[in-house]
């Protein structure tokens, strides 16, 4: 079983630069923001674990521009079939 932790961090970071994104990582007293930029998209996550998950989302949908909510998908409504909705 694979859990997200820690120990999966570097794993995420490695698979991140081998897909060409450019990293950086900012930490304060209260957070870590983990920061990922291909081209004209970025990627802005608190962990590499939801960083990964949000490129994923990127290079699944490969858009064309950085338009407002390129993102989204609102059929099939997965989620709420998974709640029981």
């Amino acid at each position: 079983m694979l859990s997200s932790y820690l120990n999966v961090y570097n794993t995420c970071v490695v698979i991140l630069k081998r897909k060409g994104y450019q990293l950086s990582f900012e930490r304060s007293t209260t957070t870590e923001t983990w920061k990922a930029a291909r081209g004209d998209f970025q990627f802005v996550a608190d962990n590499p674990i939801e960083l990964l998950g949000l490129t994923g989302i990127y290079d699944e949908l490969n858009p064309a521009a950085d338009t407002e909510y390129w993102w989204r998908l609102q059929e099939p409504d997965v989620l709420s079939e998974l709640e029981g909705r």
